[in-house]
């Protein structure tokens, strides 16, 4: 029996030969079909995850020998700002992970310090709601450790990633809760196949939160906040593509 997965459907619709399949994958498919079937399925993939699943259940982990030799640099590949280009001349040595909000100890860290923490390594599969996949190696910090640093208060409910990039002067962003904020496989991301992370890819840092769609993976990351609502952040629904183009915030597969 084929289970059929929200990614199998959502993919299904994008390469059905009905005009909706966008080139990359951080350009929305803004066909309703899609953002209809994205809108049923956000509820019942959440709330069935939450009520049914682990919250610790691992995302499939691939051997070496299963990584796809081409793995796409979708949607922005150098963020335009000076300020960025300026930490890529030099190799990122000024450029600090700003994480503050509702925490307890505000912290600016430099990317040898992130470096020098503990790291995870997995081989994950990246799911694009356009319907293609790749498999990749990450290395990175897990998340949960520099929330355990930063010391959460007790009101913050979710963490929202500041990125460097944006879409005609809107800054990307994107969000996810604590429940995944915490799982073990959620990483900030430093390195690809045993190299540090390319510009293309998101450098210095990229978000891996592995049982969600693609477009969840934030690159570019330059500050973690926290916060206890997301209505305040921008238009209020999470995300650059949930507030401009109607995705929906949670992307679970």
């Amino acid at each position: 029996m084929t289970i059929l997965t929200r990614r199998r459907l959502i993919g299904s619709i994008a390469v059905g030969g009905s005009g909706m399949l966008l080139s990359g994958c951080d350009r929305i498919v803004a066909s309703p079909a899609v953002q209809h079937v994205l809108g049923v399925g956000e509820s019942l993939t959440l709330g069935s995850q939450r009520l049914l699943m682990d919250r610790g259940a691992l995302a499939r982990e691939f051997a070496a020998a299963d990584m796809s030799p081409v793995f796409r640099t979708n949607g922005n590949t150098m963020p335009g700002s000076d300020t960025y280009q300026a930490h890529v001349a030099d190799h990122f040595a000024d450029w600090r992970l700003v994480v503050d909000g509702l925490v307890r100890r505000p912290q600016a860290l430099s990317l040898a310090q992130i470096r020098a923490m503990p790291a995870r390594t997995q081989i994950t599969r990246h799911d694009c709601v356009e319907g293609w996949s790749a498999i990749g190696k990450w290395t990175g910090l897990p998340l949960k450790l520099l929330l355990d640093a930063a010391g959460l208060l007790a009101a913050a409910r979710y963490a929202v990633f500041h990125c460097a990039d944006d879409f005609d002067g809107d800054p990307y962003y994107e969000s996810i809760d604590l429940i995944d904020a915490y799982h073990p496989q959620t990483i900030l991301a430093w390195g690809m196949s045993d190299q540090l992370l390319s510009v293309g890819h998101g450098a210095p840092l990229r978000l891996r939160v592995e049982r969600q769609l693609g477009y969840k993976q934030a690159k570019y990351v330059m500050r973690v906040e926290l916060v206890d609502r997301l209505e305040k952040i921008a238009s209020g629904r999470g995300g650059y593509w949930e507030d401009a183009a109607g995705y929906q915030w949670y992307a679970g597969i």
